[in-house]
C-alpha cells in the first residue's frame, strides 16, 4: 500500500517527525499540525558547520588578501567547516576607498563573476570543498560601482548582494534589493555592515525566508555621538604581544564589543535567526579594528567567537531545531501587519550620516 503524501512528505514520515522531534523543537503540537510545508523543510535540513573569520587585510592588495582567505579556508575545511565567512571588502580592503576618485575605484573594482578575484575564490572553494563568502568592490559594464558580497562554492557563484547603505565612497551605487539563497538546504541572507543598523532590512530578509543572515562588517573603534566611542590608538596594536591587556580593554569596551552587544544579539533573537558576524581585525588603512567575529544563535546567544588578537576563525554547528524553539519564531507568527503596514510604507527620504567621515555622503 502506497504511503499518502502531505505537501510532499509521506504520512508515516510526518507522524514520525511529530512524535520524535516535537520535544526538541519546543513547538505546540497544534502549530506543527498546521505547518506541514515547514515540516517538509525541516526534514530536509541537516546540521551545518559554519566558520566565521577575522584577519588584517592590506588595502588594495588583493593577492595578499586572497592568500589569507585561502589559508583560513584551508584550516576551516580541515576542521570540518562546510562554510566560511569573511568580512566586508575582505578582498580589496575597505577604509582606504574613502579617498579614491571614481577612476581609481574603477581600477580597484572588478566585473562579477568573471573578474579575477571571484574566479580565485571559486578555485579555492573547489580545492578545499568549502563554501566561501567574501567582499569586494564591483563594477558593471556601464561603469556603475557597488559594494559587493558574494557566496561561492565548488559549482561557482551562488549569490551576490549589493550593500543597500554604502557610504565609504560617494561613487558607490546603493543596492536595490535583498538576497536570499539556498546553502546546504538552509535559506541564507546577506546584509552588509550599516544595512544591519536599519532593523527593517533584517526583518525583511527574515520574512523572505532566511534562516541564517551573514553580516560582514568593518566596524567599531571609530568616533560617534554615543558615549564611550572613539578611535583606538594603533600603538596598542603594535605592542599587543607585550601588552595584550591594554588592547583588549579598548577592544572589549564601549569603543568595541560592548557596543556591538547592545544590538547584534537582538537582531538574532527578535527574528529567530542565526547571525554570522565577520569583522576585520588590525589596521584598516589608518584605523584599528577589533575583530571579535562571532556566530549568534536564534536565542541571541553567542555560540562561537574569535578571541585571538590576530588572523583566526571560529566555528559552530547550526541546528535546525533552534529555529522553531526560539521566541522569534513565535513573535513573527504573532505579527499584525494590517496595523502598521501602511505606517512602515509611508513616504520617506533616506538620510545617512556617518560621524567619523570628514566629508558627508553625497
Amino acid at each position: 500500500m502506497q504511503a499518502r503524501k502531505m505537501c510532499g512528505v509521506r504520512e508515516y514520515e510526518y507522524k514520525f517527525f511529530i512524535v520524535r522531534f516535537r520535544p526538541r523543537l519546543g513547538v505546540p503540537l497544534g502549530l506543527l499540525l498546521g505547518n506541514k510545508s515547514y515540516i517538509k523543510i525541516l526534514l530536509s535540513m541537516q546540521n551545518l558547520k559554519i566558520a566565521t573569520a577575522q584577519f588584517e587585510h592590506k588595502s588594495g592588495d588583493k593577492a595578499y588578501n586572497l592568500s589569507i582567505i585561502e589559508k583560513l579556508s584551508a584550516r576551516a575545511a580541515e576542521a570540518g567547516a562546510q562554510v566560511i565567512a569573511f568580512h566586508e571588502c575582505s578582498i580589496t580592503g575597505y577604509t582606504f576607498a574613502r579617498n579614491l576618485s571614481k577612476d581609481q575605484m574603477l581600477e580597484v573594482a572588478e566585473l562579477v563573476p568573471d573578474g579575477e578575484s571571484v574566479q580565485a575564490l571559486i578555485r579555492i572553494a573547489q580545492h578545499y570543498n568549502i563554501a566561501i563568502l567574501a567582499g569586494l568592490f564591483e563594477k558593471d559594464e556601464q561603469g556603475n560601482l557597488y559594494k559587493l558580497y558574494v557566496c561561492v562554492d565548488k559549482t561557482g557563484l551562488l549569490a551576490k548582494y549589493h550593500k543597500i547603505h554604502p557610504f565609504i565612497n560617494p561613487h558607490l551605487t546603493p543596492g536595490q534589493g535583498y538576497c536570499v539563497f539556498d546553502l546546504y538546504g538552509w535559506k541564507c541572507g546577506i546584509l552588509i555592515c550599516y544595512d544591519n543598523n536599519v532593523i527593517e532590512n533584517v526583518r525583511a530578509t527574515r520574512l523572505l525566508g532566511a534562516d541564517i543572515i551573514f553580516m560582514p562588517h568593518v566596524t567599531m573603534c571609530t568616533p560617534s555621538t554615543r558615549p564611550g566611542a572613539g578611535f583606538v590608538d594603533p600603538k596598542l596594536w603594535e605592542n599587543r604581544e607585550n601588552d595584550p591587556t591594554s588592547l583588549r580593554l579598548e577592544f572589549d569596551g564601549m569603543k568595541g564589543r560592548d557596543w556591538l552587544m547592545k544590538w547584534l544579539p537582538a537582531r538574532a533573537y527578535d527574528n529567530g535567526i542565526y547571525v554570522v558576524f565577520a569583522n576585520a581585525i588590525g589596521m584598516d588603512d589608518d584605523q584599528l579594528k577589533n575583530g571579535c567575529s562571532m556566530i549568534i544563535d536564534p536565542f541571541g546567544d553567542v555560540i562561537a567567537e574569535c578571541r585571538t588578537l590576530g588572523d583566526d576563525f571560529t566555528m559552530a554547528t547550526l541546528t535546525p531545531e533552534k529555529l522553531t524553539q526560539a521566541g522569534g519564531y513565535r513573535y513573527i507568527k504573532a505579527r499584525k501587519p494590517e496595523l502598521y503596514g501602511e505606517i512602515l510604507a509611508q513616504e520617506h527620504q533616506s538620510e545617512q550620516k556617518v560621524v567619523w567621515l570628514t566629508e558627508p555622503e553625497q
